[in-house]
């Protein structure tokens, strides 16, 4: 690929703002469309459609090889894979795909029935009301407690608006109540007349939570809770012992609930607990009692109970622990379940309300993902599980209480083969340069070289507390079938080894993500994995932000970088209080509009802001057009920059959906053709596309 064509340029535009003092030059402002949501200004549409052409045609020799990789991975999915039925109520509920679908079909049969398909009874068709539209997404589904009625929630966009639709499950006709503009789960009050869902408005954030009744006329939806805090976003649910509905409110860092009988939404709703800032918490139900999962004394969580009729009564049941990092309780009629990770591992913990011993439950790896699965019931004997990791396929396992026994009911297949054998897997830990150890899940061939030789892609994300799990995937395959090795950096900013690791990566600590994540690199070249060059790097959304970083500072050590949906423009983001989530992510990033040093310290590391004059790796971008979380403009304006800046003739893509959001094309095959993309250019730049030469023209 010697004869690429000539990349575009986007046209200057001067644009000036101040802020403490300080004068920040954007002459790409103009990429933001001031009609966004909607996007029609012709300058910009031209720009992105002739970003789109150039990635056409830079891709294009590598089709066959794209085409060869979508073909491998397609061939390690079962297409007509379904889901292991689970009981609840009256019915067994499970969802499959057809040969050849790109969406579920959703499936139900009365309990006692025979599994032959005479009684299977297809609740709701994903492939029938994806016809025709290029995004389709399911959002909430919901079935009525009776179980006659369906609530489902559609998004045909990407704009993560989603419209609500009820079914009738006995008529299997559609009723008239349509309900646009939510964004939450959807809960059925006891009687099955109505349903609780939460409101987004024109910021996209959701403030009110309202109640529907059937029949009725949305206008008249009755709202049960409006939040006036701008930074704050509500959402709905419901107890494990469905008696009460789940009324909640809260940011990144507090939280705040309120409960309502499932049998009267009109109560006066009770406060579990005041907000108070830095202080979050959940709230479950058991005979009475409130089970409180809470980080009021700990960065590791505790769990409390109070009494119903004294919710602010707090007496602890589990202490925090320094070692075991307490994620979420769920109480059973004769039990509850405690999920939490020990080191950065999962556990899942038995606890009886008579006072028996707890049973951790054991897993045999070094290194694995494991959690309690679809439980919807309150009284069961048998907890449903699911266990993986980086080269163990999916499991779900059922869990028989009164004889300590896992049940194997289903294990991921991998139609073109699969042998466990040929892979080995480790758990590292690689000390960051302030002497903090950083642990590295890894997984590569069993002949792998570690004499510094080999290839090696490495993921990261380090934000929002959000821990990257050590888990199983069939498209990594096609890395570690041509020899790679497919490492995660547990970074901080995630809260792979408790809350603290995500404190330890945000706001002031900020930095601390982009240094590990380059010093997780540095040590796995230290330890023979690789060498700088021969590392493929990916993030996404504000992993993208930490792609954007590491580029800037060490760009010398990666041979290919992907950044999807990357939300590289951190600091006029979090200018910008008119943008959907900016007041929200706040106590995330800090708020640079009233705080000078927090000002000052996004300027430092916002990746669009230091873009500078050097090197870079090759790099592709990916944005949405309809992405309300990271706007389309971010990648834009950053490619734009880096095109007119950098001092190489490295490739650089950059390639916007134009009709779908956040997570990119929808559908399973659509979103494989997206992966198999990207995948072919990391191999393209790494020299592993055979017949297609890498580097500039």
């Amino acid at each position: 690929m010697n004869d690429l064509p000539k990349p575009p340029r986007a046209a200057t535009r001067p644009h000036r703002s101040e802020y403490h003092g300080i004068t920040i030059d954007d002459p790409w402002a103009w990429l933001r469309d001031p009609g966004y949501p909607t996007v029609t200004d012709k300058d910009v549409l031209a720009y992105l459609e002739e970003e789109n052409a150039f990635f056409e045609k830079v891709m294009a020799p590598l089709k066959p090889l794209a085409e060869t990789l979508f073909e491998e991975m397609r061939g390690r999915i079962k297409e007509d894979d379904a889901t292991v039925p689970q009981k609840d109520g009256d019915w067994l509920y499970w969802t499959d795909f057809e040969m050849g679908g790109e969406y579920r079909r959703w499936w139900r049969r009365p309990v006692g029935a025979p599994d032959d398909g005479s009684a299977d009874q297809l609740i709701l068709d994903e492939p029938t009301l994806a016809r025709g539209k290029e995004y389709f997404r399911l959002g909430a589904i919901s079935v009525s407690p009776g179980g006659r009625l369906l609530a489902y929630a559609v998004d045909d966009d990407g704009s993560e608006r989603f419209e609500v639709r009820v079914k009738d499950l006995e008529s299997d006709r559609m009723l008239p109540d349509v309900i646009p503009g939510t964004l939450s789960e959807l809960v059925w009050t006891a009687d099955s007349k109505g349903f609780l869902y939460a409101l987004v408005n024109e910021h996209w954030r959701t403030d009110r939570i309202r109640w529907h009744r059937l029949g009725e006329p949305v206008e008249q939806d009755v709202e049960l809770y409006h939040e006036e805090d701008e930074g704050y976003r509500v959402g709905v649910g419901e107890t494990q012992s469905r008696r009460f509905l789940i009324l909640s409110t809260g940011d990144h860092v507090t939280s705040e609930v309120r409960l309502l009988p499932t049998d009267d939404p009109t109560a006066e709703p009770i406060l579990v607990r005041p907000r108070q800032t830095g202080i979050e918490y959940d709230v479950e139900e058991h005979d009475g009692t409130l089970f409180i999962h809470t980080n009021d004394t700990h960065t590791n969580w505790r769990l409390v109970k109070a009494p119903l009729e004294a919710p602010g009564d707090w007496r602890e049941v589990i202490a925090p622990s320094d070692r075991f990092y307490m994620t979420g309780v769920t109480p059973f009629a004769d039990f509850f379940v405690v999920e939490g990770r020990a080191d950065g591992l999962d556990q899942v913990e038995l606890h009886w309300y008579d006072g028996r011993p707890p049973r951790r439950l054991e897993f045999p790896e070094a290194s694995y993902v494991a959690g309690a699965g679809d439980n919807p019931e309150y009284a069961i004997e048998v907890l449903r599980l699911g266990y993986e990791s980086m080269v163990t396929p999916g499991t779900v396992f059922d869990y028989h209480l009164a004889d300590d026994r896992l049940e194997t009911l289903k294990v991921q297949e991998i139609p073109s083969g699969y042998d466990p054998a040929k892979y080995a897997t480790e758990r590292l830990k690689i000390t960051a340069r302030d002497g903090t150890p950083v642990p590295v899940s890894i997984v590569y061939p069993a002949d792998f070289p570690k004499d510094g030789s080999g290839k090696l892609y490495l993921y990261g994300y380090g934000a929002y507390g959000h821990a990257i799990p050590p888990g199983f995937s069939t498209s990594r395959m096609s890395f570690l079938d041509r020899g790679m090795a497919f490492a995660i950096a547990h970074i901080r900013g995630g809260d792979d080894l408790g809350q603290q690791w995500y404190h330890d990566g945000k706001l002031e600590k900020r930095t601390n993500t982009f240094n590990d994540f380059v010093d997780v690199a540095k040590g796995l070249i230290d330890l023979g994995f690789t060498s700088a060059g021969n590392i493929a790097i990916a993030g996404r959304s504000a992993g993208g932000e930490l792609m954007g970083a590491v580029v800037n500072s060490d760009p010398e050590l990666w041979g290919a970088v992907i950044a999807d949906v990357p939300f590289v423009d951190v600091l006029n983001t979090m200018l910008d209080p008119s943008l959907p989530l900016t007041p929200g992510e706040w106590p995330e990033w800090g708020n640079p509009i009233e705080d000078k040093a927090a000002f000052e310290l996004i300027r430092s590391y916002s990746p669009y802001d230091n873009v500078r004059p050097q090197a870079y790796p090759p790099l592709f971008i990916s944005g949405g057009l309809n992405d309300p979380r990271v706007t389309y403009w971010e990648p834009a304006k950053w490619a734009a920059k880096l095109r007119a800046t950098k001092t190489d003739d490295n490739v650089l893509l950059l390639k916007t959906n134009m009709g779908a959001g956040h997570g990119g094309k929808s559908g399973r095959w659509e979103s494989l053709r997206e992966a198999a993309d990207e995948m072919a250019f990391v191999l393209w730049q790494l020299g592993l596309a055979d017949g297609v030469r890498a580097g500039p023209p």
